[in-house]
This record gives C-alpha cells, structure tokens and sequence, in this order.
C-alpha cells in the first residue's frame, strides 16, 4: 500500500506538466496527495472492517460507505466527474467505468489476501461498485495480481506472465516515451505502469520510469509503485520523506493497515 501512495505523491507534480524523463526531484513543494492515495486508503479502511473475510458482498458494502466517507472528507484532490458525481450520490450504482481508477485504488487488497485467488476475488469486488465494465475490472485484477506476485517473491517473470493475461506488453518505455499522451482507461495506462515496474531496477527507478512516460502520471506512478514497493521494499529514506506528505486520516488508516497486513 505504501508503494502505491508514494508513487501517487511523486507523480502528482507532473501529472498536467509530464515530464518526458527520468531526471527529476522526487518530492518537491507542490507534491500532494491526490484522489489516488484517498481512494487506496479508502480500500484499506473496508479491509480493516473485516467483513471480506466472510462476505464479498459485504466487503462492496463497506467499500462503499469508506470511499463515500473519506472521498466527501477529502475535496478538490483530483477526482473523475463520474466518480464525484457518484461520490454525491445518495444510491451510488456502478457506472460501467473502464477508467483507471479501480486499478490505482485496489493495492490494498493484495496485502489482506492469502492467496491469487483470494486477490483476483476481492479485486473484482473492489471494481464493481464503480467499474463494472470488463476492462474495469481486469485493470484492477492485473495490478492486485501484480503486487500479490510481488509481495509473496514471484520473481518478474511470473509477475509478467500475470499481467499479460490482461494485457499485451509489446514495448518498451523508450519506444513509447515520445508519443505517449494521457490515456486514463485501465488498457491505455495498466500495462504502462507494469512495463515501468519490469523495467526497474529498484522501487525508485520505477517511478522514476513511470513518470517519464508522461500522461496520467499520479496514476501510473502510483500503480508501479505498488507492486515495485512489493518487490523491492520501500527505501527508508524515500519512506521518510513521503511521511511528511501522507496526513490525516490517509495516514491513520496506513498506520492501522501496516500493522494488521
């Protein structure tokens, strides 16, 4: 989980002003956190419930009311206008979303899983209660099934592997660095992120990796940096440094997670 929020907070600076290399300062004074890190706490705070262990549905219902609750607290950090507006609303339905958000939200859920079927099952889960559609879905399946791999000492191989039942991973961040426009679909920005992990030759390499691309860059950073936090661990220096930008209840629930998963 705390991959996936410090990616978040590297990338926000760059996410409308992209970046197109890896030479950059990791933190600086506009780095924030964004509706990346709101909305993966948000998964984690349903987890701490409890009640995924016995109930899928029961997990959608209290991932509802935990987006719903900390997404109203925090404001103006970078929402979709359907999300929001599903935010608002006092019947939240599923919206048939293909956008990345059910991706860069659903790390957590690797973390309380105890096994890939476990993941593949509350990922799903985590992505219905917005992104029902397909590509919704497997974005979110992808990356969880990612950082399980990572978590549990797949090695990149087989991390690979995973997501390429998902997607193709045909490229190279050198090859698409140049003409790589913002693309916030699970299938436009998933593999993306993974190919920036894969790539990597340490947690901070790979946001370094994510970034340069451009586009979505919170997002993409903060995906990589999930399943890059999950393989490599998180550098106590870089681990530090983004403390001081993870506040508030964002940072009560991390706390709580960490020392329950």
């Amino acid at each position: 989980m705390l991959g996936a929020l410090i990616g978040d907070i590297v990338g926000s600076p760059y996410e409308w002003r992209n970046h197109k290399s890896k030479n950059f300062p990791l933190f600086v004074r506009s780095s924030r956190m964004t509706d990346d890190s709101v909305l993966t706490a948000a998964v984690a705070s349903a987890l701490l419930m409890g009640g995924w262990r016995e109930d899928l549905e029961q997990f959608k219902t209290d991932l509802i009311g935990e987006l719903q609750a900390l997404g109203r607290h925090y404001v103006s950090v970078g929402y979709g206008p359907r999300f929001e507006r599903w935010l608002l609303s006092d019947d939240p339905a599923p919206y048939q979303s293909f956008g990345n958000g059910s991706a860069m939200r659903v790390s957590p859920v690797a973390w309380a899983a105890e096994s890939i079927e476990e993941c593949l099952a509350l990922a799903k889960a985590s992505a219905e209660v917005t992104h029902d559609h397909p590509d919704g879905i497997a974005g979110a399946q992808a990356v969880a099934g990612a950082v399980y791999l990572a978590r549990t000492g797949a090695d990149k191989a087989a991390i690979q592997a995973h997501v390429e039942g998902y997607y193709p991973l045909d490229f190279t961040l050198d090859e698409i660095r140049r003409e790589y426009k913002t693309d916030t679909s699970c299938a436009g920005s998933v593999p993306q992120a993974m190919q920036a992990f894969l790539e990597s030759e340490d947690f901070e390499d790979a946001l370094r990796g994510a970034v340069s691309i451009g586009g979505d860059s919170d997002t993409i950073a903060s995906m990589a940096g999930a399943v890059a936090g999950a393989f490599y661990g998180v550098p106590k220096e870089i681990r530090a440094e983004a403390r001081r930008y993870i506040d508030g209840e964002v940072g009560n629930i991390y706390d709580r997670f960490a020392l329950e998963f």
